[in-house]
């Protein structure tokens, strides 16, 4: 089956939960995560839950494994991404992935090389599935955000949701 094939297979809407990672943010002043509930329900996806938790490891954890709608398809995670001593997401997020897509951060960092150079290689952004949900993990500025939307998430969400359940 071709790639025109799939994606006429794998079409929305997506159920996604949107999760900020930050020490500072609230609901007043998470542009990222605004940014993504707005892309997500342009794109005409449907948006199951939001949260914000502090960039702690256990807060994390216990938010994907714990407190996630049970229709959540999808979870993208903002924040925490970088390589500072209170980035964890990446680190809380990792080990609970069955499988990892490392095109998807390698991808970020390419179309992020073309915008910001060098400092691209300082992001860890990811993605893979757990527990038969596509998490993408994506930087916390809304720049990033927009890069990782507009160019990968919203054009591939419902076809990595199809693959990872199928």
């Amino acid at each position: 089956m071709g790639h025109t094939e799939h994606h006429e297979k794998s079409q929305g809407p997506v159920k996604c939960f949107v999760l900020t990672v930050s020490d500072t943010r609230t609901s007043a002043d998470d542009h990222a995560g605004n940014f993504i509930r707005g892309a997500l329900d342009g794109a005409g996806h449907e948006i199951v839950g939001s949260a914000i938790v502090k960039d702690d490891r256990r807060d994390i954890k216990k938010l994907l494994i714990e407190d996630l709608p049970h229709q959540s398809q999808a979870v993208i995670i903002t924040g925490g991404t970088g390589i500072s001593p209170r980035d964890r997401t990446v680190d809380a997020v990792r080990p609970l992935l069955e499988v990892e897509i490392p095109g998807f951060g390698e991808l970020f960092r390419a179309l992020s090389y073309e915008e910001i150079g060098a400092a691209a290689f300082l992001s860890r952004a990811t993605a893979g599935v757990m527990l038969g949900r596509v998490i993408f993990c994506i930087p916390g500025s809304t720049t990033a955000v927009r890069l990782a939307m507009q160019k990968i998430i919203l054009p591939e969400i419902a076809h990595a949701v199809w693959e990872a359940t199928r």
